[in-house]
C-alpha cells in the first residue's frame, strides 16, 4: 500500500493479495482397493495444481478410517477434506437394481445436490480410476462456458456402448447417440437443484426401470436416460477431459496427438491390460503416479498462503525448540517427523473371537524382509498387524509380490500398514506403535519380523490369557526366543525335539554369544524342566518378547534405527508394576539373515554411539520424573551393568 500525490489530490493505492480460487472436488470411495486408487489420482492433481483443494470424499467406514489417517498424516498445504457418511446414503439408492462392478456405490454419484453442502455452488466429480496429466484448474475454468440451463459438463461416451450394436440382445438404457461418459462431471450445484434434479432422475429412474429391470453402468445409464429426455442440461466437453480406456474403447478418434490429453480413464475391469495403440504411454503415466514420492507433493503453494493448519503449527514450534547445533540434531528431530501412512493397504477382515481372548502378532519390516511373510502366515494362524517401512515405488512391488502369493491372499486377517519413508533413520518404534494401534484384539503378542513362533503357538497364548487372567490383572507374558544360525531349519515340532536341538548344538537361546543380557532373566535352565508359567524379575538391559493386553504403553519414538528400542519399553512395561512371567511350552525362533543398515551403522559410527548412550540416559530421568522414588533402580541398574 502507498500514497500517490499527483497535484494537489492524494490517492492511496490498496494492493489486495491475490488469494487463488478454492477448486472443489467430489469423489466416491469405498472399500481397501478405491482407496488405494484415490491415492494415485490424488498425487496426480496435486503434482500439477497450482490452486488451494477442497476435497469432498463420499466414502463408507473402511475408506474414511484409511483416507483420514493418510491426510492427516499427509500434511499437504493447501488442501482440505471432508467426509461424507456412504453407508448413510445408501437408502437414497438401494431400490435401483445394478448390475455394474462397483456395486450401490456406483450409484452415490445422483444424490450430490442433497450431499454435499447447500452453500457449495460447482464441483468437479471424479471416478477413482483417473490420471491427469494437466492443471485441474483448466477444468475447473470450463464451468464459465456453461450457458442458458446447462448445468452438467460431460464427455462423449467413448465406446459404442450406447450404439446397442456390441453383441446379440444387447440393450442399454436410452441415450443421445453414443451417451456420456460419468467418470468426470462439471455438476453446476445451486441450478441442479433449483431445477428439482432428485425429482428429475429419480421419475426418469423409475420409469425406465419398467422395462430394463436393473442398471448395467450404474449412475452413467441413469444420468443418460435424463439427458436424453432434456438435452439442453449438458455442456460437451472436449474428450480430451476423459480419454476412456473401456473394454471396447474407440478413444483413438478422440484425439491427434497423445500429449494433447489433459485426463485418463482406466474404465475397464482389466485396467491395465485395455488394448489401446497408445496404452504403453497411458500406462506409463499412470505408474509415474502410482510410484511418485508423495512426500514431494508436501511443497507449499507458491503465492498461495495456505489455512493455519495446527498439527503443522504445532510441529513447526516442537522442531524450532531443538538445537541444530546438537550433534545429535537428527535423531532428536526424527521423534517429531510425521510419516505418511496408509492403513489397510490390502483387504483386511477379522471377525472377533467369542470369547475375548484373541491375541495378535504385532511386528514391523521393511523390503528385504518380505521373504518372512509367508512363513510367518504357515506358523502364525491368528490375526497379525504389520507396519511395513516402504517408499511408494517399494509400496508397489509389495502389492504385486503379496498379489501373487497363494497363502497371502488366503489369508484376510493380516492387517498390511505402509509408513512411507521419510528421513535418515529407521523409525523402529513409530512402525511398532503403529501396528500396536491397528489391532482388533483385546490382547497383543509383541514379536519381530525375522522370528517364526512354534507350531500352535496362537492357541497356546490364547489359552495362556485365560489361565493367567490377563483380563484383570496386570502381566506380560514371555515367550522365551532361541535362534539358529543356518538358513534351512527343521523347525522343532515339540519342546522335547528344541531342547534336543539346543543339546546338539544346531539351537541357542537368542543373542547368547553377543548380548547375554538382553534374555538372560528369562531363566533358560529353569524353562528346561518347567511345566507351570513362572514370574522372573526385571533386570537391566532386559528386552523379552512378551504378551500383553491391547492398552499397553506404546514405545518410546526418541530410540530410531538399532539399540534399546525394546530395552526401553520392557522398562517402562515394568515401571508400571506388570509382572513378567514366562511361558513353560512356549517358544520362538529366530531365521539368520544380513545385518540390518541400522547395525552396521550403530557398528562403524562412533556419533551414532555417542547419540543412543544421550537418549538412554535422557529416558531414565524422564523414567525417574514420571515414576518417582520407584524408577531410581533403572538408573542403579544402569550403572552397574
Amino acid at each position: 500500500n502507498f500514497l500517490l500525490f499527483s497535484g494537489n489530490t492524494v490517492i492511496f493505492i490498496l494492493f489486495v493479495p491475490f488469494l487463488p480460487q478454492t477448486i472443489h472436488v467430489a469423489i466416491v470411495c469405498a472399500g481397501y482397493n478405491a482407496s488405494r486408487d484415490v491415492v494415485t489420482l490424488v498425487k496426480s492433481v496435486l503434482f500439477h495444481r497450482r490452486n488451494p483443494l477442497h476435497f469432498h470424499l463420499i466414502a463408507d467406514a473402511i475408506a474414511k478410517q484409511i483416507l483420514a489417517t493418510l491426510f492427516q498424516t499427509w500434511m499437504v498445504p493447501a488442501v482440505r477434506i471432508d467426509f461424507y457418511d456412504a453407508d448413510e446414503l445408501k437408502s437414497e439408492v438401494s431400490w435401483i437394481p445394478n448390475k455394474h462392478y462397483s456395486g450401490i456405490y456406483g450409484l452415490m454419484k445422483l444424490v450430490l445436490t442433497k450431499t454435499l453442502p447447500s452453500n457449495l455452488e460447482r464441483v468437479i466429480v471424479l471416478d477413482t480410476d483417473i490420471t491427469f496429466a494437466t492443471d485441474i484448474a483448466e477444468l475447473w475454468a470450463v464451468f464459465h462456458k456453461f450457458k442458458g440451463q446447462q448445468v452438467l459438463g460431460l464427455v462423449e461416451n467413448q465406446s459404442d456402448w450406447y450404439l446397442g450394436n456390441l453383441w446379440k440382445n444387447h440393450r442399454p438404457w436410452p441415450a443421445l447417440g453414443r451417451g456420456y461418459n460419468t467418470g468426470v462431471i462439471l455438476l453446476l450445484l445451486d441450478k441442479l437443484r433449483k431445477m428439482k434434479w432428485e425429482q428429475m432422475w429419480r421419475l426418469t429412474a423409475e420409469r425406465e426401470l419398467m422395462s430394463m429391470l436393473s442398471t448395467s453402468l450404474a449412475d452413467q445409464d441413469i444420468f443418460n436416460a435424463v439427458i436424453k429426455q432434456n438435452p439442453f442440461l449438458v455442456y460437451q466437453l472436449p474428450c480430451f477431459w476423459n480419454v476412456q480406456l473401456s473394454d471396447h474403447t474407440r478413444s483413438e478418434q478422440c484425439y491427434r496427438d497423445v500429449s494433447d490429453l489433459k485426463v485418463i480413464h482406466w474404465n475397464s475391469p482389466k485396467k491395465l491390460r485395455v488394448k489401446n495403440k497408445h496404452v504403453e504411454f497411458f500406462r506409463n503415466l499412470y505408474l509415474t503416479f502410482l510410484e511418485y514420492d508423495g512426500n514431494l507433493l508436501r511443497r507449499e503453494l507458491f503465492g498461495c498462503p495456505s489455512e493455519a493448519d495446527v498439527n503443522s503449527e504445532n510441529l513447526q514450534k516442537q522442531l524450532s525448540e531443538l538445537d541444530e547445533d546438537d550433534l545429535c540434531y537428527e535423531f532428536r528431530r526424527e521423534r517429531f517427523t510425521v510419516h505418511r501412512t496408509h492403513l489397510y493397504f490390502l483387504h483386511y477382515e477379522y471377525e472377533p473371537a467369542s470369547d475375548n481372548t484373541d491375541v495378535t502378532l504385532v511386528a514391523q519390516l521393511s523390503m528385504d524382509r518380505l521373504q518372512m511373510l509367508e512363513a510367518i502366515c504357515k506358523h502364525w494362524e491368528g490375526p497379525i498387524s504389520l507396519a511395513l517401512y516402504l517408499s511408494d515405488a517399494e509400496a508397489q512391488q509389495f502389492l504385486r509380490y503379496a498379489q501373487g502369493s497363494e497363502v497371502l491372499m488366503s489369508r484376510h486377517n493380516v492387517g498390511y500398514h505402509i509408513v512411507y519413508k521419510e528421513g535418515q533413520f529407521y523409525p523402529v518404534n513409530l512402525l511398532r506403535n503403529v501396528a500396536m494401534k491397528h489391532i482388533s484384539t483385546p490382547y497383543m503378542f509383541l514379536s519381530d519380523i525375522d522370528f517364526l513362533p512354534m507350531y500352535g503357538l496362537y492357541e497356546y497364548l490364547r489359552k495362556s490369557v485365560i489361565q493367567l487372567d490377563l483380563a484383570n490383572t496386570k502381566k506380560a507374558l514371555i515367550v522365551p526366543a532361541f535362534e539358529t544360525l543356518r538358513y534351512r531349519l527343521s523347525f522343532p515340532k515339540s519342546k522335547a525335539e528344541l531342547l534336543s536341538m539346543l543339546d546338539m548344538g544346531t539351537l541357542f537361546t537368542f543373542r547368547y554369544h553377543v548380548w547375554t543380557k538382553g534374555h538372560a532373566p528369562t531363566n533358560f535352565a529353569k524353562w528346561r524342566t518347567a511345566t507351570t508359567p513362572y514370574r522372573v524379575e526385571w533386570e537391566a538391559d532386559f528386552e523379552p518378547y512378551v504378551v500383553v493386553r491391547k492398552d499397553c504403553p506404546e514405545y518410546d519414538r526418541r530410540f530410531v534405527g538399532f539399540g534399546w528400542n525394546k530395552v526401553a519399553h520392557i522398562m517402562e512395561l515394568d515401571a508400571q508394576e506388570y509382572e513378567f512371567t514366562v511361558l513353560p511350552n512356549a517358544y520362538m525362533i529366530h531365521m539368520p539373515h544380513a545385518p540390518s543398515f541400522d547395525i552396521t551403522k550403530f557398528r562403524s559410527n562412533k556419533q551414532y554411539r555417542i547419540c543412543l548412550k544421550t537418549l538412554k540416559e535422557e529416558f531414565q530421568q524422564d523414567m525417574s520424573r514420571h515414576y518417582g522414588f520407584a524408577a531410581l533402580k533403572y538408573l542403579t541398574a544402569e550403572n552397574n551393568s
